[in-house]
């Protein structure tokens, strides 16, 4: 994989920031868009703009074709069985809520439970605890140890006849850890329970396979993987999306409407209510071509990310022996937070911003990982994708000295 010749593809990353060349290590955030993705959208709007499925005039039937296209691609991408499994939604958020709103609610009982890991974003547990409010449902955790790496031999005290859902990142956006979702699947299977996993942090880093680790739902967003904001992707298996109420209603989602009662339409079309985010899909399927023709496939991506973030922890223990680094050690993705002695991360961020250096500080929507098991109301965080080089690594750790001087003086 040439990392350089792909980086010439990413025109943003040209730029000097405060004067200086940009380096860009906020790829959990969101990751940076190449030419062939912002042509394929700019085509779409000079070429063929149209509303889908209802037209029947030669921009509509070429829209639809691409939008539909588009949803091939992913499957493919994935493993999913068949097209029509893989719902496009706004984001892995909107697609975890469909999740809960439409098959939790339907399914949850007062006393039944929803087992989640004490490392989830937001998106994968404030819907939950939502549901559990209005169900009487309860939430159980996981136990994990501050590495972010499962005791799974605790897991029979948690996974019991009474769990309906877990709901689970396949990789922590904060620490970094992949969490073992195969033998979690097979062991909630075991007691009849359904494996919601958040993939948001996975699909775009690592060979993921929905029939290989056999769960029964995930979600990823496009913009995390080089396509769009605005779309994202739901794959769920068949019998249970055919189970399920619709999310939203309105137009395309349905198959007749009377003044009093409806029927819905097949899946995938049943969950996309209104005029479809187009453009967006257009976009992510550009982005899977880029990673399957350009980069040679996901799974280079993952071998670049370990190179970068094992070379990461090295350099900044050796430089820095006040750096403290939250995660495992191994099986861990692209994702290095990372505490600087006593300083606050946001400080650190403002001093690594005027460098240059693009890193995200706060809790990355994960408030109660950092305050109940890392004990810090924040950490910075670096992470790394496709285009990112050992020389960023060095800039940030160069950057970091300038950290360290600056607040030096300032005591």
């Amino acid at each position: 994989m040439n990392v350089e010749r792909i980086r010439q593809d990413f025109p943003i990353l040209a730029q000097l920031v405060n004067g200086k060349p940009l380096v860009y290590l906020d790829n959990a955030a969101t990751t940076q868009k190449p030419r062939q993705v912002i042509d394929a959208i700019r085509r779409y709007y000079e070429e063929y703009n149209a509303n889908v499925h209802r037209s029947i005039h030669t921009l509509g039937e070429r829209a639809t074709a691409a939008y539909e296209e588009a949803r091939a691609k992913v499957a493919a991408f994935i493993d999913a069985p068949e097209p029509a499994t893989c719902i496009f939604v706004r984001n892995a958020s909107e697609g975890l809520n469909l999740v809960a709103y439409s098959y939790g609610m339907q399914v949850l009982r007062p006393g039944d439970e929803i087992l989640l890991s004490p490392l989830e974003h937001h998106s994968n547990l404030v819907p939950w605890q939502l549901v559990a409010r209005r169900t009487g449902a309860r939430l159980r955790f996981l136990p994990m140890r501050p590495d972010g790496t499962l005791e799974l031999e605790r897991l029979p005290e948690v996974l019991t006849e009474r769990t309906r859902i877990v709901a689970v990142a396949h990789a922590s956006n904060t620490l970094g850890a992949i969490l073992p979702v195969k033998a979690i699947a097979e062991a909630a299977h075991a007691v009849g329970a359904v494996v919601v996993v958040d993939g948001a942090q996975s699909v775009p880093h690592m060979p993921v396979s929905v029939r290989e680790l056999d769960v029964d739902f995930l979600a990823f967003s496009g913009h995390k993987m080089m396509g769009p904001m605005g779309i994202g992707v739901l794959y769920g298996k068949r019998e249970l999306l055919e189970r399920m109420d619709p999310f939203l209603g309105g137009g395309e989602m349905i198959r007749s409407v009377t003044y009093e009662e409806s029927t819905w339409n097949d899946i995938p079309w049943k969950f996309e209510a209104g005029t479809p985010n187009v453009e967006g899909a257009v976009g992510l399927a550009a982005a899977i071509d880029y990673i399957n023709e350009v980069v040679g496939g996901v799974a280079n991506i993952q071998r670049h990310e370990h190179d970068l973030v094992q070379y990461a922890m090295r350099r900044l223990r050796e430089s820095f022996p006040e750096i403290r680094i939250y995660g495992p050690e191994e099986n861990r993705a692209g994702i290095l937070a990372f505490t600087f002695g006593d300083l606050h991360p946001h400080d650190v961020a403002t001093v690594l911003d005027a460098e240059g250096v693009a890193i995200r500080a706060g809790h990355h929507c994960t408030m109660p990982l950092h305050r109940e098991v890392l004990q810090v109301v924040a950490t910075n965080r670096a992470s790394f994708y496709v285009y990112n080089t050992r020389e960023d690594v060095d800039r940030l750790v160069e950057a970091l000295g300038k950290v360290k001087e600056f607040f030096s003086h300032v005591a």
